[in-house]
């Protein structure tokens, strides 16, 4: 799976990669019409989708005499898991810090919940 992820994270590290894949979100696209915005060669576009091919992030298939280029969105499931395991670690060391820094200001009794409080023993009324 790392090696899988480092692939395609390093995919997307280019600009015009992302750019690429940004585009083909929309639809599938032909080497030509992906090489239009760019000041760049089709041989240079090529080698941009041979690298996001290697990863897995995108294919080529054939139709009549196009070769349309399909963005395998699928696969950013993986890359999506792997951020949010990590997104949702930040998150409770996030909150564990907010807890520590509200009891450091105002003290642990401050930040109990009505339920939690002590129950003192008196008299009914």
């Amino acid at each position: 799976m790392a090696d899988e992820l480092s692939r395609m994270f390093a995919a997307l590290a280019d600009p015009t990669r992302r750019d690429m894949v940004a585009r083909l979100a929309v639809s599938d696209a032909t080497v030509g019409q992906l090489a239009e915005p760019y000041d760049v060669s089709l041989q240079a576009v090529s080698k941009h989708l041979k690298v996001l091919e290697d990863a897995g992030l995108v294919t080529r298939t054939r139709e009549a005499q196009t070769r349309p280029v399909h963005l395998e969105a699928e696969v950013f499931d993986l890359m999506t898991k792997w951020i949010e395991r990590y997104r949702r670690q930040a998150e409770e060391r996030y909150q564990r810090l907010d807890v520590l820094l509200a009891e450091m200001n105002d003290g642990p009794a401050a930040h109990r919940r009505e339920d939690d409080k002590p129950r003192t023993k008196g008299k009914a009324s």
